[in-house]
């Protein structure tokens, strides 16, 4: 079911290109009116500043595999977003998420074998380019206003990502992750069974030792976790969203999985 992306490029990107004030002194950003990349992502990266506003909205799982990571879950099937219409705008009020705001924009390291980051975009987006309206990217040599913005923003999110990243090392020296697992019955149907995802175990949270749980109250974890478990009873909403929109798997396969 949830799926971390397996291009090489991130998730929505299709190139990278590095911001320059010597080749894109004139370009332009328009604001992006539609977001179509959107429109069919079931999954999304999400870090752990955004749990407490993403889990009254959508389900909160982590990826499977051996270095999993937090994903919002926009529907329970490749290619289903149940919050949005064709178009990638929402169709409700709810929490986007920030690896969602920052396209076509990200930071990116140019040399694998440097740390250093550059603010990149995406070519094919079709919002970054020489228009006559939008707003400047660079005033002369410096970046104007919005790309000190827009930069700010993706530093922001990479910091939250190294944080997330400490998040997910706890959850596995403490080896609270464990496969997920959800059976939905629809009346009359066979039942799905989603699998793919991994989940914190309630059980194993209960037998961490007490200096370890007191730790994790301090360092603010905990609620963390509790967002992630609160969040996952709404796996059976989203499916019946998708029912609804006419998005839900066919009911002959006894499983059905992404």
């Amino acid at each position: 079911m949830a799926t971390a992306p397996a291009n090489a490029l991130p998730l929505f990107y299709n190139e990278l290109q590095p911001l320059s004030s010597q080749l894109h002194a004139n370009w332009k950003a328009r604001t992006l009116e539609t977001a179509e990349f959107f429109a069919t992502a079931h999954a999304v990266p999400l870090t752990v500043e955004e749990f407490i506003s993403a889990q009254r909205f959508y389900p909160i799982v982590f990826s499977a595999g051996p270095d999993p990571v937090p994903l919002a879950l926009f529907g329970l099937n490749d290619g289903v977003n149940v919050f949005v219409d064709e178009k990638g705008m929402p169709t409700r009020d709810i929490y986007i998420p920030a690896y969602v705001r920052r396209y076509p924009f990200m930071l990116a390291r140019l040399r694998p074998d440097s740390d250093d980051l550059s603010l990149c975009f995406d070519g094919t987006s079709g919002v970054i380019g020489e228009f006559e309206d939008g707003m400047p990217l660079f005033d002369g040599e410096e970046p104007a206003e919005a790309t000190k913005n827009t930069l700010a923003f993706c530093e922001q999110f990479e910091q939250a990502g190294m944080r997330t990243g400490m998040f997910m090392q706890e959850l596995i020296q403490n080896k609270l992750l464990i496969d997920g697992e959800v059976t939905i019955e629809p009346e009359g149907g066979q039942p799905f069974v989603y699998r793919g995802f991994q989940i914190i175990s309630e059980d194993k949270l209960k037998e961490l030792r007490g200096d370890v749980l007191r730790k994790m109250v301090q360092s603010g974890l905990l609620p963390l976790i509790y967002a992630h478990l609160f969040s996952l009873s709404l796996i059976r909403d989203v499916f019946g969203m998708q029912a609804q929109q006419g998005k839900a798997p066919p009911v002959t396969p006894v499983e059905a999985q992404a």
